[in-house]
């Protein structure tokens, strides 16, 4: 057994058995060990991008590590943006990054850089293995600190000569820090809060999104009259008829203000304090109203359910909370494309157990709150900001659920960062309806240069946020890929093929011109 086949073995033996890979030289140890140990799935990737992208949408469903399979610093630096995102939603994900041998660092070959210099940004955990005898600990070390409370990105980078030296076995799992437990002054001072009759908020985010814990919150607040709402951006959302109904923080700063400027009380569970997405002039970070107290009953390291499971008996919150009910047949939308229209359309169609991803940007913001009573479904977004996420998400999760369908909601510029995820989902016959929002420009940014105040923007200014001039054409960007794709043009045309890709199996792309 040499160092690759103990990597992999114990990769498995601590429950890691999908690896997204995008393999070089240094790497083809570990990929010839593929061949020789059971148990781990490899899915080959395109771009670096697309593999850390589709091991974070695995975990932020399966919630166990995926690993990456990447080739040195360059590797791991075009991987970086979506390790990025998946360290912001705390996805448990083993970073597996091939480097030069030892001994053969000091020569500065043209692929030789600090390649632990590039992971420490964006990684949770770094350990360089130094011999094949100890690869197989620092896996197993690498998959707990992965899998230890709140999650995050563990990288282990692998020199040459550590995966084809002889190893000395395969390690067991290695103990997992779990999640703190609240303690008791947490869970009163909350309650003490509720309490007051001031009006309260209950700031929700990471586990407490699931169905169960929003279950338990929705009946504390029907206890005690205060609101619910979770952040702009989560990483996985549990919604739909049947399950407690939440509302998202605006995105925009004025009008996340003011959905917070009546609050004197904001108890977080599982999140950090509301915060601002970008500085602008004149205006605060911190979205909370001055004056208003800030009161943590769960920081995303500490157990949410049980707290709010606590909270819940303090207060004899009521033993089932008002729960959204299924959503009446409606007419479905006709004639011209609106983001209305999309949003109902989709809305409509959403089949029982979908994992929606949302990288749609600004069209996206105008389908979550039609979707409210769409059967129970899974709501995964951008969590860290840095586009291009949307489409290896969707991979990444149509791969942990098989038997789900997966419809992803694509803006179009930022879809053209990882468009490689496409291949990817056609090579492995991957359930996902894949929705372009064609406006051929970076809409979102176009409000964001008034927000800053970059006023009477000039020709210059506004070709940077123009994509439209060669105009994109996602059917046949998405055929040259190996997927189908069609556009649609009006309401009925959307209609007509999201059913049709609902009801087959196998990727399929809509691009609609919005």
């Amino acid at each position: 057994m040499n160092g690759a086949e103990s990597l992999v073995q114990t990769l498995v033996k601590g429950g890691v058995d999908t690896c997204f890979a995008n393999p070089g030289t240094s790497e083809m140890h570990f990929v010839a060990a593929l061949d020789r140990v059971g148990g781990m799935r490899c899915v080959l990737t395109l771009f670096e991008g697309v593999a850390s992208g589709a091991a974070d949408g695995y975990g932020r469903m399966t919630d166990k590590p995926a690993a990456t399979l990447l080739h040195l610093g360059p590797g791991l630096g075009n991987a970086l943006a979506n390790l990025h995102n998946a360290r912001k939603a705390r996805t448990p994900l083993v970073n597996i990054v091939g480097d030069h041998a030892v001994h053969h660092r000091s020569y500065d070959a043209p692929l030789t850089s600090d390649v632990e210099g590039v992971a420490r940004p964006m990684s949770d955990w770094v350990r360089t293995s130094t011999d094949a005898r100890y690869v197989a600990d620092d896996g197993a070390d690498a998959v707990a600190a992965a899998l230890s409370a709140p999650g995050g990105v563990a990288t282990l980078i692998l020199p040459a000569d550590t995966a084809w030296n002889d190893a000395t076995g395969v390690a067991a799992p290695r103990p997992v820090k779990p999640a703190g437990i609240v303690d008791a002054a947490a869970v009163s001072a909350a309650a003490k809060a509720l309490r007051s009759g001031e009006p309260t908020l209950i700031f929700l985010g990471g586990r407490a999104l699931r169905a169960a814990p929003l279950d338990v919150a929705s009946r504390i607040a029907a206890a005690t009259g205060a609101k619910l709402l979770a952040p702009s951006s989560n990483p996985r959302m549990e919604r739909g008829a049947g399950r407690a109904p939440i509302r998202r923080l605006p995105y925009p700063l004025q009008l996340a203000l003011q959905e917070l400027s009546a609050f004197k009380h904001i108890i977080l569970v599982g999140v950090q304090q509301p915060v601002a997405f970008f500085a602008y002039p004149g205006m605060p970070s911190l979205i909370a109203p001055p004056g208003s107290s800030t009161h943590v009953l769960a920081s995303p390291a500490e157990d949410c359910v049980d707290a709010l499971a606590r909270l819940a008996s303090e207060l004899n919150a009521p033993g089932r909370a008002a729960l959204v009910p299924p959503q009446a047949p409606a007419a479905l939308p006709a004639g011209k494309i609106t983001v209305e229209s999309i949003g109902a359309a989709i809305a409509a169609l959403i089949p029982e157990g979908a994992i929606v991803v949302d990288e749609g940007i600004s069209c996206g913001r105008a389908i979550y709150p039609a979707s409210f009573s769409a059967p129970p479904h899974d709501w995964l977004q951008l969590n860290g900001g840095s586009i291009g996420i949307g489409m290896p998400l969707a991979t990444g999760a149509a791969i942990a659920c098989p038997g789900r369908k997966v419809i992803s909601l694509q803006a179009d510029g930022s879809g053209m960062y990882t468009l490689q995820a496409l291949w990817t989902q056609a090579r492995e016959t991957l359930d996902v309806t894949t929705i372009i929002f064609s406006n051929r420009s970076y809409a979102s940014l176009e409000g964001e240069l008034i927000n800053v105040g970059a006023l009477n923007p000039g020709k210059t200014a506004r070709a940077m946020l123009d994509i439209g001039s060669p105009d994109l054409d996602w059917v046949k960007l998405a055929g040259g890929m190996g997927v189908e794709g069609a556009r649609a043009e009006t309401a009925e045309r959307l209609i007509d093929l999201l059913q049709a890709s609902l009801r087959r199996s196998g990727p399929f792309l809509i691009e609609v011109m919005v």
